[in-house]
This record gives structure tokens, sequence and C-alpha cells, in this order.
């Protein structure tokens, strides 16, 4: 039982945050949604905060094992910019956008969340980093544009989608952004084709 009441008490803050923002995300209101009492989310929990972020966790962890396996078979830039755009269309349409903007607004006026917030967004550097690695390492794009670098560009640019899409109902300003992306990762084609091996150890056997 108290395996379940903690699953329906994550599942219930999930759905009050996405719903109904950070705002309204007490512990009458989830504990209502939930059909439990509201003790036990600090029995649980210890708190709603601590509650709210385990939500986060579940929904990155499906979301994290749904978009390894999107960009697991991308090996060019275009292939990468459409997963970017089937990535951020599951995460909005999901309401894991919704989860994560609705406590980054939060940690404005929370400092105490903005540790937590962090902690769990190093993971996704990690995976983005890694991808544009597997995709560009080794290319002059990944000379001028480190995928490290890269990786904190789209994330800074995530987040900021994040917020944004509140006042994109529509989503044409944001859906305009991924088309221009599309349009642009074949123009860096050039940037991103690798030497031959034996080509490579040729110039570098000739400068020794």
């Amino acid at each position: 039982m108290s395996v379940e009441t903690r699953e329906r008490l994550i599942a219930a803050a999930g759905a009050v945050l996405r719903t109904q923002g950070y705002g309204r995300a007490s512990a009458r209101t989830i504990a209502k949604e939930a059909g439990v009492n509201s003790a036990l989310i600090f029995y649980h929990f210890g708190g709603v905060d601590p509650l709210l972020f385990a939500a986060l966790d579940r929904a990155s962890d499906e979301r994290m094992a749904m978009h390894t396996a999107t960009v697991a078979e991308c090996r060019t830039l275009e292939e990468l910019a459409a997963a970017a755009t089937r990535i951020y269309r599951d995460d909005l349409e999901g309401g894991h956008i919704a989860l994560l903007s609705e406590l980054v607004a939060a940690a404005v006026a929370k400092p105490e969340l903005r540790g937590e917030i962090k902690v769990r967004v190093e993971p996704w550097m990690a995976f983005m980093e890694e991808t544009l690695e597997r995709v560009i390492g080794g290319t002059a794009l990944a000379r001028l544009t480190p995928p490290r670098d890269l990786a904190n560009a789209a994330c800074t640019f995530y987040l900021g989608v994040n917020l944004f899409t509140v006042l994109d109902a529509d989503r044409s300003r944001t859906d305009s952004v991924f088309a221009m992306v599309r349009r642009l990762a074949p123009r860096a084609r050039l940037l991103t084709l690798r030497r031959p091996i034996r080509l490579r150890r040729a110039q570098h056997r000739a400068a020794q």
C-alpha cells in the first residue's frame, strides 16, 4: 500500500503541476487529486516541493529513455535538427515542458529550488553533449563550436522555449525557430565532413 500511495501522489503531483501550476500545487490540492490524506505527502516525501521534484524526476526518466531512442540513429545535422523538433513537440504534448517551466519559474522567488533544478539539468547536458560529439566530433564544426558549448547553447535555448510556450499559444513562433534550424543544418554540411583516416595520417607524417 505504501508503494501504491507514493505512486498515486507522484502522478497526482505531476497532474496538478501541469494543469494548475506551481502556485496551486498545495498539499491539499495534490492529496485531493490522489484521493489520499494530505499528511501522507509529508510522511512519504517530507513536503510538497520534494514531491513535485519526484514528479519531475519520473517524467525526466521517461523522457530520457524516449529521447535517447529518438537520437540513436542520427548521423547528420539534418537528422539531429529533425530529432530536436520531435523532442520539443513530444515534451510539449506530454506535459514535460509544463513541469519544468513551473519549477524554473518558481525558483525565481524561491532560491532554494535552484540547486535541485541544476542537479536535474546536468544529465540532459551530458545527453546533448554526447549526442553532439557522436554527430560532429572530429569535424571542423566541432573545432569551431565544441559539443560542450553547443550543449550549453541548446540547454539555454530549451529552457527559454519552455517559458516562451506560455506566450506562444499556437506554437507559431517556436515552430518557426525549429524550421530555421532545419533550414540551416544542410548549409553546415561541409563543416561536418570528416577527412579520410589515410589522408589525416599522411598529412600528420608530412608535418613531422
